[in-house]
């Protein structure tokens, strides 16, 4: 597990120090102020959507892939067919109705997926790294990633490593096109695509079709230059760059013993 440096903000002086996964829930979970629906992912999106109930936005109705709408499971669930989503939910629907009627019913307002790589568009590759034919790496491919993309309003996506491997020019096979991409092939996703990327440096964001990923907030420690160094193409700059807060001590001990006692992700 990488380990991030870093003093929380109300931290005690012995408090233990900060993984990148506690970073990364963190920050995605601020994230979800003010939203109503998302469809999260299991992970660091389950981690994120779980600590946001708990803190800003204690109405958020969280949805998993497997059909589960409204979960509250008695602790994280393993995989996104684990029982415990369905003990307490709101309402566990068959795949063609969660995707044909909640999803391209315009009804989630963010959408949480992760990627091997992503390019300034917010094109996401989940596939295969290296030739499609004779790839260095096959990845698990799209799931319900490409319904997703294109129907929620908004995509929030979690990258753990940022490198110009990983956010590069050019895709190496885009599993997960943005409406830029989509509208130049003669089809209108309903949502606005990618919107935020967090990852261990810092934070993206773009505002729709049209707009670039543009660095707006890096962690603590963490320079503009240095985003710029570990990203594949020539990084647009907010004008004024905020330093993220870090973890506070509250988030910290909510995600610790509330929502992960048991280490199903905070490894």
């Amino acid at each position: 597990m990488t380990t991030v440096t870093m003093t929380t903000t109300d931290a005690a002086p012995d408090a233990p120090e900060v993984t990148s996964s506690e970073l990364l829930a963190v920050v995605a979970s601020r994230a979800l102020v003010g939203r109503r629906t998302v469809f999260a992912g299991i992970g660091l999106p389950t981690l994120a959507a779980s600590l946001a109930h708990l803190t800003v936005a204690p109405g958020l109705e969280i949805v998993y892939e497997s059909g589960v709408c409204g979960a509250h499971p008695s602790h994280l669930p393993e995989t996104i067919a684990d029982a415990v989503l369905i003990t307490g939910a709101e309402a566990v629907l068959t795949i063609p109705a969660l995707f044909g009627y909640v999803l391209q019913g315009g009804h989630i307002d963010v959408g949480f997926l992760g990627a091997a790589q992503i390019d300034k568009w917010g094109n996401l590759n989940s596939s295969v790294i290296g030739d499609w034919h004779s790839p260095g790496v096959r990845l698990p491919g799209s799931g319900g990633a490409m319904e997703v993309m294109a129907n929620a309003r908004e995509v929030f996506v979690v990258m753990r490593r940022h490198t110009p491997r990983s956010f590069t020019e050019k895709l190496d096979f885009c599993t997960s096109s943005g409406p830029d991409r989509a509208l130049a092939d003669g089809i209108r996703p309903l949502g606005a695509g990618v919107t935020r990327v967090i990852t261990d440096l810092g934070v993206l964001e773009r505002r729709g079709v049209g707009d670039e990923l543009r660095l707006v907030a890096v962690h603590p420690g963490v320079t503009v230059d240095q985003v710029r160094e570990a990203t594949g193409w020539d990084l647009r700059v907010a004008e004024d760059v905020t330093v993220v807060a870090p973890p506070s001590d509250s988030e910290l001990r909510l995600l610790r013993e509330d929502v992960d006692p048991d280490r199903v992700y905070l490894r």
